[in-house]
């Protein structure tokens, strides 16, 4: 039988169409209208969901305290509803220009599954378990609730009021591609390549899939912010540059897939036998690889600037030299200098992917640079 739970509230207009309501309730309640949740990714690789883990240890803490003599929790808890829940202004107030007092009414359903609960929670997932598994009849809790059927709204918002806490960044990187809103300027930098990212790791056509561990996928050997580190600095003034639009955000992301498609692939096959291994058995697959490999991906790029996008062939042609070079798997890198570093000393630090990347791109220019820019059927012979 379905229920429902009506509560005093204010609802407060803090610009237009955007509306807050706050109001009290006990805590106890909340987690049979409201529901977490959390990121995964379906069948398909689409995401959904945007809310971490719970953390046991402080749900704990908070637990303890909750227990103890006289506790209050300042905080109030941020939900979300879709348009099941109202608002109804309270006959004969007064009413403020922006504010005005009234009712929200939650439909209580019993035994509804988790994900047809007209709440989600935003923020204070943590507070709320703590609270649920306390050992106290009743905790009173202030929620500040907003309501929408948008999705995305949802996700962005979880975005807003996380992002300025200890939230773990690769979370925050997956929910990116998918939001639209104005957020914060390092936020902004990083919504195109967390789009090619998960674009690089999702596609069936991308030679990098499935490899780059992310919060949804855990088992990838390529960490997600040495890939959003070799992207940014290709967008910055490298190959992927030339596809954006100056002054603006928009760009076709396509091309630049095309791109990198080709680029990686290449390099998966020049150093197959060091491709796709953990990072602690091949130094390719490591930071250091990852970002010096993508400023060879820039500068072969630029050599070949009369082609639009290099193809595979093009890429390999250029990438086999350095083939005898490399040390990823075994033996010592020469620096020059009398500079030696064992295979496995490169760290995943500044320092060294400058001393990598720039060792990585003299050679390439001593031993490519002058060649005439166009593929040979060598390259493929010269694989086999």
């Amino acid at each position: 039988m379905s229920k429902e739970l009506k509560l005093p509230a204010v609802e407060v207009q803090q610009s237009p169409g955007r509306k807050l309501y706050s109001f009290a309730v006990d805590g106890k309640l909340i987690h049979r209208f409201a529901t977490i949740s959390r990121v995964s990714r379906h069948e398909k690789g689409g995401l959904h969901g945007y809310q971490r883990p719970e953390v046991l240890s402080h749900i704990e803490e908070i637990r303890n305290y909750l227990e103890g003599p006289s506790p209050m929790v300042p905080n109030t808890i941020v939900l979300a509803f879709d348009s099941r829940v109202r608002f109804e202004p309270a006959k004969g107030s007064s009413p403020t220009d922006y504010a005005r007092p009234g009712f929200i009414t939650i439909p209580l359903e019993e035994n509804l599954p988790d994900e047809r609960k007209p709440g989600f929670i935003v923020d204070g997932q943590q507070r709320l378990a703590a609270i649920r598994e306390a050992s106290i009849e009743r905790f009173p809790i202030c929620v500040t609730a907003f309501i929408t059927n948008d999705v995305s709204e949802q996700t962005e918002q979880f975005i807003l009021v996380n992002s300025t806490r200890p939230l773990p960044k690769g979370l925050i990187y997956e929910l990116l591609p998918k939001t639209t809103v104005q957020l914060p300027a390092h936020l902004n930098r990083r919504r195109l390549p967390a789009q090619l990212m998960e674009r690089l790791n999702l596609d069936i056509s991308s030679p990098l899939r499935g490899m780059i561990q992310t919060a949804t996928h855990p088992m990838g050997i390529i960490k997600d912010n040495s890939i959003l580190k070799m992207l940014e600095n290709s967008l910055s003034d490298g190959a992927l540059y030339k596809f954006k639009q100056p002054g603006s955000m928009e760009c076709d992301v396509e091309p630049m897939l095309e791109l990198l498609r080709n680029y990686w692939t290449a390099v998966a096959r020049v150093f197959k036998a060091a491709w796709g291994l953990p990072p602690r058995k091949s130094r390719l697959m490591h930071g250091a690889g990852i970002v010096s490999m993508g400023f060879i991906m820039d500068t072969i790029s630029d050599r070949l600037h009369d082609s639009f996008i290099p193809t595979v062939i093009q890429y390999e042609t250029d990438l086999l030299p350095l083939k005898d070079r490399c040390r990823w798997t075994a033996g010592h890198w020469n620096f020059g200098g009398g500079q030696q570093r064992k295979w496995n000393e490169l760290q995943n630090t500044s320092r060294d992917m400058d001393l990598l990347a720039s060792h990585l791109i003299t050679q390439y220019k001593s031993l490519v640079w002058n060649r005439p820019a166009k593929a040979r059927k060598t390259a493929r012979a010269a694989r086999r």
